[in-house]
Order: C-alpha cells, then structure tokens, then sequence
C-alpha cells in the first residue's frame, strides 16, 4: 500500500523508514535558507532534524526560500506534502530511508514577501545554497561584479531588489533601522572560502548602495566559512519510483544521497547557533584547510573522472569508476600531483581521505552521472583543477597529470566523445570553450585560443607545454592510448 507523504503519514509511519523522533508543532524558525534543492535537503536540513530528535535546538526550524523559477515549483510540491521529505541513503549494503521533518515553513518565491520575513527577529541565520555560480564573481579580478546587469538593475531600484544579495541588504538595512540584530550570513555552498565569497557580495553591493551601508554590514555581519559534502544526484522518476516501491511512500520530491555526510565550520554565530556540534558539525577556527582538502582531492578528483569517462561513453560515475584505466588515472593523479599540493591538518591522513572517496564515486548505488560532474566546467575548472596547477609551476614541480586533465576537458569542448557521439555542453561560456576546443583539435588549426578562464595559465610556458604534449596526444592516439602512455610514465607515440 502506497501512502501520500504529508503530516498525516507520521502518525503511523511505515516500518522501512525513520519517523522524526519529535514533535514538528514544538518546532519554530531560526534559520532561513535561500535555495532549497537536493544538496540542502540532504546534508543541513538532515543535520538539523537529527538536532531536533535529540531534544534539542527546537527554535532553528527551517524556513525554506527561493526567487526563481524552478524555487516555486520546488515550492509547490513540498506545500503539498507539508514541507515533509524522504531522504533515502543509498548504502550500496542497503537502502535506508528517513522523513526529514527540519523545515516548517516555506515563504512565497516574491523578493518583497522574502524581504519582510528576513527582517522578523526569530531569523536569526540565512543560509545559501545558490550554486557556484550565483556569486556576481568577476572571472578577471576576483572581486564583485557590480557592473553586472542584474546588480545593476538592483542599483538602480534598492527597494524592489531581484537578486539575492539585492534583498539580503535591503533586509539587513531595514533590520537596522529596527533595532533588529542582523543575521549571520551562512554559504553552504562548494566555494573556496564560501564565507568570504558570500561577504564580498553583500558588502560589495551594499558599497556600491552606499559606502555607510557596506562599512556598517563589514562590521556587524558574521559569514562564517564551511566546507559541506554529500554526493546528491538528481530526483527523476527513478528516485520517485524508488520511494514509492520500496519503502510505500507517494513523494513528489523526494532525495537521495550517499550515506557519508560531513560538515566543517567556524564558529562564527554572534546571534546564536544550533548545537550542530551533538550530531557531527566539525566547528573550527579555520576551515581553510578542510576546504582546500575537499576542493583538491574530491572535486578535482571529480573533474579528473569526469572528462575522460564522458569522452570513453560511461554515463555513471561507478561505471567510470569501474574502468581501469580512468581509475588508474585518478589513483596516480591524485597522488602524484593532487595530495602533495594540500597542506597538512593535524590528525587527518589525505590516504585515508583518498580511499574514502574513491570508495564513494565506486558506489554503484548512488546513480551519479558523469554528464552532471561536467556541467559548469568554467566554473569548476578554475577552483578544483587550475590552482594546483599553479601550485605546483610556483614550485617548479611537474604538471602532466593536471595538464592532461585539462586537455580532456577542452576535448570535451569539442562536444563529441570518442564515438562521434554528441556530447550537450552545459556550461555559461559554451561559446567560448567551444571555440577553445577548434583552436586545439580542429583540423589545420596552428595556434590555440586560449580562453581568458584559464587566467595567467593561458600564456604560462610551462603550462602550456604539458597541454600542447596532452593534446597533441589525444589528437593522435585517442583518449585511452593517452591515459595508458601516462600511466606507464612513457611518451606517447
């Protein structure tokens, strides 16, 4: 029997799934998160309602937010199952499931409704799950964008802003003028220095308001740093079907994630925070580390399958996985020229570190698909791939396994793997990548169009050496004959 999940599936909930060991009507908000998709519901929110369970934390509920489209539609199937979802943990072992219950509320996808709920005090964190992307980073400086269309649309209307960081400060301001303490601003999202990049946001937009506006969020606003990771794949039908056979529940948007959750934070909440440290939250004084560890060894790693399992015709990551040659590479890369490149962190081996995510892209029941480790490559790129290559030509040490990542990404570009299939490239600067990749493997090209993502490795002659020999080869021999001359530490033929 099939039951529609919703408030009325908790008084008997069925036996395969974990029911929320709390009352939700003792619950009341302290946390509003901006972005509510998969990657939320399966790491903080679970977080959260495993706090709550324990008796403890009950006034940092979650108040769910968003202001594009695909927000409201998110909206609307979570409204109908009152706020309510299935979080299933694929153990390739065995499936477990809970009802994660931490979220109560979630507010009209309107900037002005988003606004008035900021400024009520029992908000007293905003978290962001915006993508990489959603940051108004200029590719060139580094810095804020503020010539940005939308942020400029925001400048010239601070009172009906459509941005996210638009809204945060027309919220804080108003709070200000209250007397209402501001709240912290918390990124989750998979950035270097996430909390840096969200300050440099809001105090850049603010500044570009007016300078007593970014000098007063510079001084009294909190962005703590953390580094998040969970492997979430997409919800389609198959996660639907999955929810509904096996464990009898009828979720419209349910999610699935790998069993290994982990969450690393400064301590940096001057208007309170749960204590997240009772169900494994790592508070420290300098997340730097960690994150720099996640961001080289997992996400590069990521970067490093990703590319030449697309190119080779594998559609899951466990499928790349299981194929010796793109494991080979991965292997040797990461310990050859990733790992060396992160600095130590008292009791932590990087090895260990290592086995645990190659065990996690092998997990078979995951689902995970090379096509979305692909997506967003300029994006990806320059913060899991391109500093160390930095690294290591500031140091004089070699980059082949890195450059010839980087050649497999731009034959990527070309958009057809190995087969002549079509390969869609979903990426903001597909023109220009595109462009990229015909500079390099289109016939009677004799000079490379190096594009400016790239950054100063774009005319660095070390780099552009090792890529030249990386490409050179993929053009003459193919995609595995490259991976197995790199191997072996031999020169391709």
């Amino acid at each position: 029997m099939t039951q529609k999940l919703n408030d009325t599936v908790l008084a008997a909930v069925p036996e395969k799934i974990e029911a929320p060991a709390f009352n939700r009507a003792d619950l009341t908000p302290g946390i509003l998160h901006i972005g509510v998709g998969n990657f939320h519901r399966a790491h903080q929110a679970v977080y959260l309602h495993r706090l709550f369970g324990l008796g403890e934390g009950h006034d940092w509920a979650i108040v769910g937010a968003g202001l594009k489209p695909y927000d409201r539609a998110m909206r609307d199937r979570l409204k109908d199952q009152d706020w309510l979802t299935t979080v299933v943990e694929l153990d390739p072992n065995g499936l477990s499931a809970r009802i994660c219950a931490s979220m109560i509320d979630f507010i009209d996808v309107d900037p002005a409704a988003l606004i008035a709920r900021l400024c009520e005090p029992d908000i007293r964190i905003v978290s962001l799950t915006i993508t990489e992307g959603g940051y108004f980073v200029d590719p060139n400086s580094g810095g804020f964008d503020a010539a940005h269309a939308d942020i400029r649309a925001d400048l010239g209307h601070p009172d009906a802003p459509h941005t996210v960081f638009g809204i945060l400060v027309a919220a804080l301001l108003k709070r200000r003028e209250r007397g209402i303490a501001p709240f912290t601003v918390m990124s989750c999202d998979n950035l270097p220095e996430n909390g840096h990049v969200a300050r440099q946001a809001v105090v850049g937009y603010a500044s570009a308001l007016a300078a007593d506006a970014g000098a007063w969020i510079a001084e009294n606003v909190a962005f703590p740093n953390g580094m998040v990771d969970c492997i979430t794949p997409a919800t389609g039908e198959r996660e639907r079907n999955l929810v509904k056979e096996r464990f009898g529940l009828e979720d419209a948007a349910p999610v699935v994630c790998e069993p290994f959750r982990q969450w690393v934070l400064e301590d940096n909440f001057p208007s309170g925070r749960p204590a997240l440290e009772k169900v494994g939250v790592e508070f420290v004084e300098d997340v730097a580390p960690y994150e720099l560890m996640k961001l080289r060894i997992l996400n590069g790693g990521h970067a490093a399958i990703a590319y030449p399992g697309a190119l080779l015709g594998h559609h899951f990551v466990h499928d790349a996985m299981a194929d010796p040659l793109i494991r080979a590479f991965l292997t040797k890369l990461e310990k050859e020229e990733i790992l060396p490149t992160v600095p130590e962190i008292p009791g932590v081996s990087f090895q260990d570190y290592l086995a645990t995510v190659v065990e996690r892209f092998s997990n078979p029941a995951v689902g995970d698909t090379i096509a979305r480790l692909c997506l967003d490559g300029s994006n990806r790129q320059p913060k899991f791939i391109l500093p160390a290559i930095r690294d290591r030509l500031d140091k004089g040490l070699p980059i082949r396994g890195l450059a010839l990542e980087t050649a497999l990404w731009c034959r990527y570009c070309l958009c057809r793997d190995e087969a002549g299939n079509e390969i869609t490239l979903e990426d903001d600067n597909a023109d220009r990548l595109k462009a990229w990749a015909n500079s390099v493997f289109g016939a009677g090209e004799t000079a490379y169009d190096m594009p400016d993502l790239l950054g100063n490795l774009a005319s660095d002659p070390a780099f552009l050496a090792a890529f030249r020999e990386a490409a050179g080869s993929i053009s003459r021999i193919g995609v595995a004959e490259t991976l197995k001359a790199y191997l072996d530490d031999r020169v391709p033929a």
